[in-house]
């Protein structure tokens, strides 16, 4: 894409994120639900395939594309992005880089149309983090395969039209090893899934557990070949982290910015708040790390594009972008005094949705051990 249609589209979202998304952002944390004006709008502008090959109706934008559209839907609550962000990430992209001739042309034009959700469907109670303690199966019978186990946290499950599920297909392996990678859609016997879970944040972006209990798939169901389950993950996952920061930076921006606002209307004793040096001081620590952290974000962008890395510096821009919105969030509220304590405020509702950034696509500790394991031995 040149560059004058991706600044269209770029400030085509970011015009739709203040004008349509922000002012509802209450109404969303309250009700706990993305409207379906919104999704049909979304998918209106493209934002279900952003990410997905141009020839299968997606938009085809570069990692350094991804990353600056992310930032723009990141100054919004997070649900709205969580809406489509597995179709575009860790779900689409399974599809993309491994599927199938049939598979990528049954599935990514609905999914970069918004006619179906996809989610991801890794993590279980003992395997979280660290996929290999996975325990789902999914064993051959006849021409195809019957799946068992259940699978926890799984975003967009309660919406999702099929699933990418990883289970164990050789009884005999452990760790890393014998597991695959299937499509499986919603609505086959034996799947089900569950109430969407109470959250500490991110209202209206919906996760749940997804039971299967001797759901049966045909051999084709399998993404890649079998046995790549655990590789076809780690791929999927180091692309999602760079876009997590990136979404990360852009919410840190709009805690910025609210906090900015505040310091200079809010008065006390006579004065802007934000004439007293203490409170500039806490805006000026917020806006140094937001500033690194959007200039790492862009170039591990660039370097991921080019293929000279895409583990170190998706690893590296999700630890700290992640922790930096934790600072710059915690800022904002001080900086807001007891005002930033009150539901309705915007910085109230950023410093709950700040806090899962650090746990989800790999923790901030699985970060600083795939960045220890690559500087001691690079690849």
């Amino acid at each position: 894409m040149d560059a004058e249609d991706f600044a269209a589209i770029r400030s085509a979202v970011r015009e739709f994120v203040r004008r349509e998304v922000v002012p509802r952002e209450a109404e969303i944390d309250e009700r706990d639900e993305i409207s379906a004006e919104i999704r049909d709008k979304a998918a209106g502008l493209g934002l279900f395939g952003w990410a997905l090959p141009a020839e299968y109706g997606g938009l085809g934008l570069s990692m350094a594309e991804d990353v600056r559209l992310a930032i723009e839907l990141g100054y919004t609550t997070p649900a709205f992005r969580s809406l489509f962000g597995t179709n575009n990430g860790i779900a689409g992209q399974a599809i993309v880089n491994y599927g199938s001739t049939a598979q990528r042309e049954h599935w990514l034009p609905k999914l970069a149309a918004g006619e179906a959700i996809a989610a991801f469907a890794l993590t279980e109670t003992e395997a979280g983090s660290d996929p290999s303690g996975l325990a789902s199966k999914a064993v051959r019978d006849g021409d195809g395969y019957v799946l068992s186990g259940t699978k926890r946290f799984i975003t967009n499950a309660p919406l999702a039209d099929v699933f990418v599920v990883f289970a164990r297909t050789d009884p005999a392996a452990s760790g890393r090893h014998g597991i695959s990678a299937l499509l499986v859609p919603a609505g086959l016997p034996g799947l089900t899934v569950g109430p969407h879970d109470p959250k500490m944040g991110q209202a209206g972006a919906w996760t749940a557990e997804v039971f299967l209990d001797e759901v049966r798939v045909p051999a084709d169901a399998v993404i890649g070949a079998e046995g790549d389950g655990f590789r076809i993950a780690m791929a999927s996952l180091a692309r999602g982290r760079l876009h997590i920061a990136a979404v990360c930076v852009g919410m840190a921006e709009r805690a910025l910015a609210e906090a900015v606002e505040h310091a200079r209307d809010t008065r006390q004793g006579g004065r802007a708040i934000g004439d007293f040096q203490l409170v500039q001081a806490l805006l000026a620590e917020s806006h140094a790390e937001l500033a690194a952290g959007r200039a790492m974000v862009l170039q591990a962008a660039g370097e991921y594009d080019s293929g000279a890395d895409r583990t170190l510096g998706p690893s590296s821009a999700k630890l700290f972008c992640t922790e930096m919105l934790g600072r710059v969030a915690d800022r904002a509220v001080q900086v807001h005094g007891g005002m930033g304590y009150m539901r309705g405020v915007a910085v109230e509702r950023i410093y709950r949705d700040a806090r899962l950034f650090r746990i989800y696509e790999g923790t901030s500790e699985i970060q600083k051990l795939v960045i220890a394991r690559n500087l001691l031995h690079p690849r």
